[in-house]
């Protein structure tokens, strides 16, 4: 499961936490303009938007986790599990296999308005990248620096949604997540007067109380409270990097930590990474489990006009800054 997020502040910001209990060797990736895409239904695209983004590369394909590209949208598929429906080919729409969908999107759309307009003839179809590799159930947070959106592909179609918070967890569907925050609008961030009982003296020992009864656990459902309560009361930072640290303090409010949460008899989910991508700058920021210390890698300045992936492994070895 995961967790994704945006966050506004001296620039604008989009990422989110992977959770799975296991990795798929992941890297940074670079698609640069001119990198040929070869859909399975639609014609082949030898020049699109660049894009920087977590993912594998197999076959000499970019298998995107999340993105961005050089205008400022970004995205990110979470995963849905049960959920998510796709269907056959259909005469007359863009027929897009999910493992292509977030190229497809970020390599035309400038923005979530011009998003918009290619989802209107969007139909996600049950095409697997291969034997090995079969389609994940997921839905997808789709953000620039104005407003997110949320697309769902479910059996009722496909579905777009405003998304005024800017987070995105799992299952239930999103609209139920939206709808479950009324359940939480006592909280505060800041102690609240007594309104137990006015003949009672209830003084508060501690701070924190205005934010009892906010959720502790790790299903999608407390995660998108929690994220969400975060990410609304968070300060901004007064610089960018300032920015980016809290993006991440935010995302350690609803990370996973190994053996907390068993996904199996064998395996637990845990936060295999954690990025935040500056939509301005096109700078990807990540942590991963092993290594908590920051990296980095940006879009600008490396060769966009070519067409080879440029890749990076991430780092996955903790580093210790000795001060004596």
């Amino acid at each position: 499961m995961c967790t994704a997020i945006t966050f506004t502040g001296t620039s604008n910001y989009f990422g989110r936490n992977l959770d799975l209990n296991y990795s798929y060797g992941e890297q940074v990736v670079i698609t640069p303009q001119n990198y040929e895409f070869n859909w399975r239904q639609l014609p082949s695209v030898k020049t699109h938007l660049a894009l920087i983004g977590v993912g594998i590369v197999v076959a000499d394909y970019p298998l995107y986790f999340d993105a961005i590209n050089e205008a400022g949208l970004g995205m990110a598929g979470l995963n849905f599990p049960g959920n998510a429906y796709y269907g056959k080919v259909t005469v007359g729409k863009n027929n897009v296999s999910p493992f292509e969908f977030i190229p497809w999107l970020l390599g035309q759309a400038h923005n979530v308005g011009e998003a918009r307009k290619l989802l209107a003839d969007l139909n996600l179809v049950k095409i697997n990248f291969s034997e090995q590799l079969p389609l994940a159930d997921l839905h997808w947070l789709i953000a620039d620096k104005d407003e997110s959106i949320v697309v769902e592909a479910t059996k009722t179609g496909l579905h777009i949604y405003d998304n005024p918070v800017g987070v995105l967890t799992n299952n239930p569907a999103f609209n139920y997540q939206l709808e479950n925050l009324k359940n939480y609008r006592q909280l505060n961030a800041r102690t609240t007067p007594n309104t137990f009982a006015s003949s009672l003296d209830l003084p508060v020992d501690a701070t924190g109380f205005g934010s009892i009864g906010l959720p502790g656990d790790l299903s999608p459902k407390g995660r998108f409270v929690r994220a969400s309560f975060a990410k609304l009361n968070a300060l901004k930072g007064t610089d960018p990097l300032s920015d980016v640290n809290q993006f991440f303090q935010i995302l350690a409010t609803v990370k996973q930590v190994k053996g907390l949460n068993w996904a199996d008899e064998h395996s637990c989910e845990y936060t295999v990474y954690s990025d935040c991508y500056d939509l301005q700058a096109g700078v990807l920021y990540y942590l991963t489990y092993e290594s908590p210390q920051l990296h980095a890698a940006k879009l600008q300045g490396q060769q966009l006009a070519t067409s080879q992936l440029i890749t990076y492994p991430l780092k996955n070895q903790v580093v210790v800054d000795w001060q004596n």
